[in-house]
């Protein structure tokens, strides 16, 4: 249900599907959220495999070189007796077992963290699912931060500082839409920040007096360049609590919609951290949103001092709420899209919510990649990390990673010591 094509990403291995999982897929195939789709496209694609052959005695895959079946348990006394027989993951462990002791080599697949302990500890291979994650985080490789250092000559420096821009002449390998902290290669002290744009370096847009904020960092500079950027319709940001990713956010929108730029501002975030979706909270959608909002309506609260301008902008239409639950199918013409807390959706999910975008529209991915709260995603396997891997470099994508709390000294120092 996390990738509905996963069973074509295993060339050349035989697939074997416990029956349970055929059980679990019915059980949530009349959701109607995006878990609901895709248990029911699973099905529909298995339900076409019988056409080639017997899920009973294994369906060849043509073109994928992948041979595909279904079985049932047999005799649970493999188990450990601490272990329930008749809980869902020690079914599919017994299968495990069963494969275990008659084939050479058995590997679990499943994004279930606790169950790859178990098959760990009772002898099986077990891993989590990589097709999504990029080889340079499998490697162990540190997720990209935005910003790009180089060492430029004093004559490329001062063309930069002449010019506004430099095409530097020592090597260096231009990431687009990086910030980019330059240092002189005969003097450490001299040092210039700049953005990169069509493999050059140039001057961050002019924002002091942008609607009353001026960057505090070298990060939030480059931030609120890549939120003004209209070449660069995708922006990620992340870091950690208070860092200003939100404010930032919220700020850029109203900037956009006050100068016409976009007719509205649409926000939305996963509501997944408590475990329940909407329909176990009473009263109209708004009122559903109205707690995962808080974040939003804190800053509009600092910002303009009180909330009657939300509201009526929300009851004017030019701010919309809108569930992710409900995206799928929407297209957002003219609009600046807020996708709050990001790091708790799959990259399917996040590619959803992209492919919604139509002409001109500008969507922020927000979100610490060290607080994930999603079940079977961690830091690197969560969807806004794959996002910025796979996006890096791309003309149409900046990120910045923002390091530095500005909430308060205490928020920090709690963000950083505990």
């Amino acid at each position: 249900m996390y990738d509905p094509n996963s069973y074509l990403a295993f060339v050349g291995n035989d697939i074997v599907i416990p029956m349970i999982t055929l059980e679990e897929l019915d059980r949530f195939k009349d959701k109607k959220e995006m878990i609901g789709e895709a248990a029911r496209e699973v099905n529909r694609s298995f339900d076409a495999l019988r056409a080639k052959g017997s899920l009973h005695d294994g369906i060849q895959i043509d073109g994928f070189d992948i041979n595909i079946r279904v079985v049932a348990e047999g005799d649970s006394s493999l188990l450990p007796r601490e272990l329930d027989p008749k809980k869902g993951d020690h079914r599919i462990l017994n299968v495990a077992l069963e494969l275990n002791s008659k084939l050479p080599q058995v590997i679990v697949v499943t994004k279930d963290i606790n169950l790859r302990l178990k098959c760990d500890s009772l002898g099986i291979k077990a891993e989590d699912y990589y097709k999504d994650v990029p080889n340079s985080v499998r490697e162990g490789h540190p997720v990209f931060s935005g910003v790009t250092r180089v060492t430029l000559s004093d004559e490329d420096m001062d063309l930069y500082y002449n010019q506004g821009c430099v095409s530097p002449s020592s090597t260096w390998v231009p990431c687009e839409n990086s910030l980019v902290v330059a240092v002189s290669n005969t003097n450490p002290k001299k040092s210039l920040i700049g953005m990169v744009k069509h493999g050059k370096i140039v001057k961050p847009m002019a924002v002091d007096g942008w609607m009353g904020v001026k960057p505090r960092s070298k990060e939030q500079t480059a931030a609120i360049h890549l939120l003004n950027d209209e070449s660069v319709p995708l922006v990620s940001m992340t870091g950690l609590a208070g860092s200003g990713k939100t404010f930032l956010a919220l700020t850029a929108a109203m900037s956009a919609l006050n100068s016409k730029k976009y007719e509205r501002i649409v926000i939305t975030r996963s509501i997944e951290p408590v475990g329940r979706d909407l329909g176990y909270l009473p009263g109209t959608l708004d009122e559903k949103m109205a707690p995962w909002l808080m974040p939003i309506i804190d800053n509009f609260r600092n910002f303009y001092k009180d909330l009657n301008y939300f509201e009526m902008m929300r009851q004017k239409g030019t701010v919309e709420v809108s569930p992710i639950a409900y995206i799928r199918g929407r297209s957002f013409n003219n609009c600046f899209i807020i996708v709050d807390e990001a790091q708790n959706l799959t990259i399917h999910e996040i590619k959803t919510l992209i492919t919604r975008c139509g002409e001109n529209t500008k969507m922020i991915l927000l979100g610490d990649t060290d607080q994930v709260d999603t079940p079977y995603l961690d830091k690197f396997s969560n969807g806004l990390t794959i996002a910025i891997e796979k996006l890096k470099g791309n003309a149409l994508f900046g990120h910045i990673r923002l390091d530095r709390g500005e909430r308060s000294a205490l928020a920090t120092l709690a963000s950083q010591s505990l």
